[in-house]
């Protein structure tokens, strides 16, 4: 989870106490049911392989469906029966608990990104798998080494993408509401056609590149950035 103070990523340890007091137990108790699907997830695949039902060939094969395919097929469900509309997000909301849930179907690839990495050895492997998710990805876009996405349903990429390495791809931040509560910002991340994205830079929630860019390395993009013309388009220029 990705914290952000007046919409730019930071150090969350000065609103834990808010972010806890936004919720009651009854919610605190739903939010920890929910945590237990990475390991019920990994589970479930343990007892197809282990357990001798079929031929080793089928329990790989119903293993790897498991693994790389229940996720995305129920987080497109999810968002099918119960979408979220808002940008803005109260926490202990009904929104704020689809995106929760959706965030732990995810997990097991957060915490073992080498199984991304396998996906990425195959060229469109790791494309096709993420527009499972519900992500719009066009053709011939090239993911970089080491790269991370903690929202995989929330990503609209053009064609001839280019991601260098260790680029992270965040399109939710928790931040400080209008009141003195707490929100979760939760938008998709646009990339135009033949954008370059530098190693090590950080998309978060909202940020659009216009197509032909090319961005520098480590770059930081604030929630709602846009960026044209190698620099930040600022509010007073958008009007």
């Amino acid at each position: 989870m990705e914290t952000a103070e007046s919409g730019v990523a930071g150090d969350d340890s000065t609103d834990r106490q808010g972010f806890a007091s936004a919720l009651s137990v009854p919610k605190r108790l739903l939010i920890l049911a929910i945590n237990y699907w990475p390991l019920l997830h990994l589970l479930s695949i343990a007892c197809v392989l282990g357990i001798n039902w079929s031929a080793p060939g089928l329990r790989i094969a119903s293993g790897l469906a498991i693994l790389f395919l229940l996720p995305p097929i129920t987080a497109r469900l999810l968002l099918f029966f119960s979408p979220i509309h808002q940008n803005r997000i109260e926490i202990g909301t009904r929104d704020y608990f689809i995106w929760w849930a959706l965030s732990n179907l995810q997990m097991i690839f957060c915490r073992l990104s080498f199984l991304e990495e396998f996906l990425r050895m195959v060229p469109g492997a790791y494309s096709m798998w993420l527009r499972l998710w519900g992500a719009r990805i066009g053709r011939l876009c090239y993911w970089g080494a080491g790269l991370r996405i903690l929202d995989r349903s929330f990503l609209l990429i053009g064609d001839d993408v280019v991601f260098g390495a260790g680029v992270r791809l965040n399109s939710h931040v928790i931040a400080g509401g209008d009141t003195s509560g707490m929100e979760l910002i939760l938008a998709p991340i646009r990339v135009g056609d033949r954008v370059v994205v530098g190693g090590y830079s950080l998309l978060t929630a909202g940020t659009e590149i216009a197509p032909d860019e090319c961005t520098r390395a480590f770059l930081i993009s604030p929630p709602f950035s846009r960026w044209k013309d190698g620099a930040r388009i600022r509010e007073k220029d958008q009007n």
